[in-house]
């Protein structure tokens, strides 16, 4: 493994596609609006510096809401407790 993340690889490579959509669609928006022309990309560069920093942060903050592809999700309802493997422990009856 690569690296050791609580979330699939999948999630990951869908987070960095949406990203870099996103990205792709904030550059195009700030391209339009500020000059309509290649001349000032420079200009462009330096707004879209801070503005993607925001966008990260709030990309990233629905993110960590979204169950999908989850490690730990995942884990917590396959994985016995500790309660459930102790010796003499009462098995739940489904209701």
């Amino acid at each position: 493994m690569l690296f050791r993340a609580p979330e699939a690889h999948s999630r990951s490579f869908v987070k960095a596609v949406s990203w870099r959509i996103l990205g792709s669609i904030d550059t195009f928006i700030i391209s339009y609006f500020v000059t309509h022309q290649l001349v000032f990309a420079a200009s462009i560069a330096s707004v879209e510096t801070v503005t993607k920093i925001c966008l990260f942060y709030f990309h990233e903050r629905v993110w960590a809401v979204v169950p999908w592809g989850r490690a730990d999700k995942t884990v917590q309802a396959a994985a016995p407790t500790a309660a459930e493997t102790a010796p003499g422990a009462a098995v739940a009856e489904p209701a």
